[in-house]
């Protein structure tokens, strides 16, 4: 497989009546395909994976490999708490046709380094699929140390790292890691395009469902080394960063992507949707968006 570079979606998975929106599924691909965004993760934290049944899950997976398989790369979001349990989702996705397992450090157990070093290893091994690491200790309480990463990233089937921790020392640290297999790719938005001057080589964006073609056009123009150009897309992508962090995620982006015209609001339970004091922000920050960041209301999505 090519090197994870780039823009990838951390994809929102709409829901309607509390039912899976498939129509507005494939709006959504659609709208990642005209965005120039080389790839998507479908199932992950933005997507609500928690509240997915197994049929659920499978129906996104499959419908995503179908859509867009071949002109970009699907990630399936497969870890848990568990590793047997993460091992056998992971052969699943394998089975239903994803490129990449994207695997969070496990959850709420807390295990130590060398718990994590076992658990990874497991995966890769086992999984059937190339991993990218995913570490967010603010969701997880659960954080992967840059020197347990650097034991991961020999491993011939672990091939990234999404990194959700902004500081420069964490970036700096994982970006000594890189390799022609192995990538480091930010987990946060506002960050993003400092974690790339950094030696990033992308981003798994949260802010992409809304922005798909401003936030492929930062990390391309950063990679390329045309610095005004990415910081010019930063500054105007910021008021949509903010937003995306009023409440937690992905509350804020589906009610951005309704905005848009693709799909509803509706989320899963103990989730709410977006609190009324911050509708008028959303539309505000939405139709603010210069042109080319966003698509049409109206998508040619089948």
């Amino acid at each position: 497989m090519k090197k994870l570079t780039g823009s990838i979606c951390a994809l929102a998975t709409p829901f309607r009546s509390g039912a899976l929106d498939l129509d507005a599924f494939v709006q959504l691909l659609d709208h990642q395909i005209a965005g120039g965004t080389r790839g998507v993760v479908v199932a992950g934290s933005t997507g609500e994976a928690h509240a997915l049944d197994q049929a659920e899950y499978d129906r996104l997976l499959t419908l995503a490999v179908k859509h867009v398989g071949g002109r970009m790369v699907v990630l399936a979001g497969t870890g848990g708490a568990n590793t047997e349990k993460t091992v056998v989702a992971t052969r699943r996705a394998q089975a239903l046709g994803a490129d990449v397992a994207l695997v969070v450090t496990p959850y709420y157990v807390r295990p130590t380094q060398e718990g994590l070093v076992r658990h990874f290893s497991e995966v890769a091994e086992r999984g059937g699929l190339p991993v990218v690491l995913y570490n967010v200790p603010g969701r997880t309480g659960c954080d992967l140390e840059p020197e347990t990463t650097a034991r991961l990233s020999g491993h011939e089937r672990i091939v990234g790292i999404k990194e959700a921790v902004s500081s420069e020392e964490r970036i700096a640290a994982l970006v000594a890691l890189k390799t022609a297999r192995f990538s480091v790719l930010s987990g946060d938005d506002p960050s993003a395009l400092r974690a790339i001057g950094l030696g990033a080589e992308g981003v798994i964006s949260v802010a992409a469902n809304v922005a798909p073609a401003a936030f492929a056009a930062m990390c391309e123009a950063k990679l390329a080394g045309d610095h005004q150009r990415a910081a010019m897309l930063d500054e105007a992508l910021k008021p949509l960063f903010d937003l995306l962090g009023v409440e937690s995620n992905p509350i804020p982006v589906k009610w951005a992507l309704q905005e848009l015209g693709i799909g509803g609001a509706d989320v899963r339970l103990p989730l709410l949707p977006l609190s009324s004091r911050y509708h008028a922000l959303a539309s505000q920050v939405v139709s603010a968006l210069p042109a080319p960041m966003v698509q049409p209301r109206h998508s040619s999505a089948a």
